[in-house]
């Protein structure tokens, strides 16, 4: 069963919802959507299967959600929040590294708060621009983050699709992301409920396969050829 715990924010209480490795090797704090929760498809799916791959994760309850309105606030309230949580779990979890991200506006705020003690970034859906709205580009809180990536797009995403990710970090300079496509997928990254059982495995596989292999490479990366 999950852990909750509380945070104290400038904003009011903050949760930090846990669910632990036996015998944890890293740890990732993911935050939620604008207007979603911690239970979205894809932060839920993580909070189930990565602890046994040895992942502990927290999921982050922003202030907002905490006290039941429906929307969240602009994006300096949610950076305010975040901090606080992500020092809690430095403390909670000594000696083990941790990666930080989200999905959505949770991954946005997990770039513009990042910290150098931070292992790395794992981003889900990150929203590079409104939808039809390609010219208020989002790129540069990603473009300016200084720790290793992974970026976890739906190929049907509105907000940009993987490409169009991997082209606006490109013109922005920026070469130290790792960007996995889903198939089929669309914001939410979450499968419709028309499809197969074995589709929905298959992207499951590819999520949690994905977030896996990034942090191990982010732990014990491979030395470069002379």
């Amino acid at each position: 069963m999950s852990e909750v715990l509380r945070v104290e924010t400038p904003d009011g209480p903050g949760e930090l919802v846990l669910d632990g490795a036996v015998t944890p090797t890293a740890a990732v704090v993911l935050g939620h959507g604008a207007g979603g929760s911690e239970d979205a498809w894809d932060l839920a799916l993580l909070a189930r299967e990565l602890p046994a791959a040895g992942v502990s994760v927290a999921r982050y309850r922003q202030p907002w959600l905490v006290a039941g309105r429906k929307v969240a606030g602009p994006p300096a309230s949610l950076d305010r929040a975040w901090v606080p949580a992500v020092a809690v779990l430095r403390e909670r979890w000594a000696g083990t590294p941790l990666f930080v991200g989200g999905r959505s506006a949770g991954a946005r705020c997990a770039c513009r708060c990042l910290d150098e003690a931070d292992a790395g970034l794992v981003l889900l859906s990150f929203p590079l621009h409104p939808p039809g709205k390609p010219h208020k580009s989002r790129v540069a809180e990603l473009a300016a983050t200084t720790r290793p990536v992974l970026v976890l797009q739906g190929a049907g995403d509105p907000f940009g699709t993987p490409a169009d990710v991997a082209r606006a970090l490109a013109d922005a300079g920026y070469a130290g992301e790792r960007i996995v496509g889903v198939p089929g997928a669309t914001h939410s990254l979450a499968p419709a409920r028309s499809l197969p059982a074995p589709a929905v495995a298959e992207r499951e596989q590819l999520l949690v396969g994905a977030v896996v292999t990034f942090i191990a490479d982010v732990m014990e990366p491979v030395p470069s050829a002379e």
